[in-house]
């Protein structure tokens, strides 16, 4: 049985699946509702509308924490997300969050100086956001934290912005083809299944990406695209880029898939509610969504898999 050789390093606290990306302004405008668009019409003769729908994550100052070495903005809070900028010196910055749950979500922060999108992806209550300045080794020191109290619009808005890991604007190559492959279809469902087929049938796996990936790779959605290759995060940040893009909540999910460290994808619609755990999609019913297994699985292994309700053990969503 061919196993899934996704080599994520995510361990908590000291070393992690770590993060780098940050939001691109690209050229494009917002309508009314702060979406981003680019102003292409629509093609499709499907009766559901594909016009993208990018959310655009801002930092507005009205709630705002910090010292000389970092600011927090958590203005937009309710809307799922955190603002974080670095302004210090080190050459080595950790982020971390601690959720409600006490869950600990560990980034390795960019050190331009700008404000940066971070996901509050586990519910209400009060999340803890550290930034920690490396000081030799795997030792880190804090340079400011504070604690945040949220109650979330919904529990949607975070699966609909870019965030680190799901990087996205609304001139990305990725929302693009999103948009056609979305053109004709009539509802979301329609959606998922369009983009969900296009990557298993399009996109190759990388064994040797797979075994050479270092710890804090970040997918690039347009790279993944345009080379048609990639490993388990590079397939589930691709899908979520097109299918939040076409406002359907998506969560990159990181856990495991039977001993390996994995990352996929859930879905929300509103004619099913929450998808979780998928493979296969036959247009009626759903089996284990997972992108990357099911471009290269056999039908036997996808079976398999779909009978297990062990297999797949979250521990991340993004």
């Amino acid at each position: 049985m061919k196993r899934i050789k996704c080599l994520l390093s995510l361990i908590v606290l000291c070393v992690s699946l770590v993060s780098c990306g940050t939001l691109e302004s690209g050229n494009s405008v917002s309508d009314k509702g702060g979406n981003q668009s680019t102003g292409v019409e629509a093609k499709g003769k499907g009766t559901r509308d594909n016009s993208i729908r990018v959310l655009v994550p801002e930092a507005t100052g009205t709630e705002v924490y910090g010292n000389a070495d970092a600011s927090i903005d958590a203005s937009n809070a309710t809307e799922g997300y955190v603002m974080v900028a670095y302004l210090g010196d080190s050459a080595k910055v950790r982020m971390l969050i601690e959720t409600p749950a006490g869950n600990t979500y560990n980034y390795l922060i960019n050190l331009d100086k700008q404000y940066h999108v971070y996901p509050l992806s586990e519910g209400n209550g009060t999340y803890k956001i550290g930034v920690y300045e490396n000081i030799s080794g795997d030792q880190y020191v804090a340079a400011f934290t504070q604690s945040v109290t949220v109650t979330l619009k919904d529990e949607y808005s975070a699966f609909l912005y870019p965030n680190a890991y799901v990087n996205f604007n609304a001139t990305s190559k990725a929302v693009q083809k999103g948009k056609e492959l979305a053109a004709g279809c009539n509802n979301d469902i329609d959606v998922v299944k369009s983009v969900y087929h296009y990557i298993t049938d399009n996109i190759d796996y990388d064994y040797e990406k797979a075994a050479t990936v270092q710890s804090g790779y970040v997918p690039t959605v347009d790279s993944t695209l345009e080379t048609k290759t990639g490993i388990c995060f590079d397939y589930a940040s691709l899908m979520g880029s097109m299918l939040r893009s076409q406002g359907i909540p998506t969560r990159l999910e990181i856990g495991y898939a039977g001993t390996e460290y994995h990352a996929w994808v859930s879905v929300y619609t509103k004619e099913t509610g929450w998808i979780d755990k998928i493979i296969q999609f036959d247009g009626k019913n759903w089996s284990l969504m997972d992108p990357t297994l099911a471009s290269y699985a056999s039908n036997k292994i996808v079976k398999e898999n779909r009978e297990s309700t062990t297999y797949y053990q979250l521990k991340y969503k993004y």
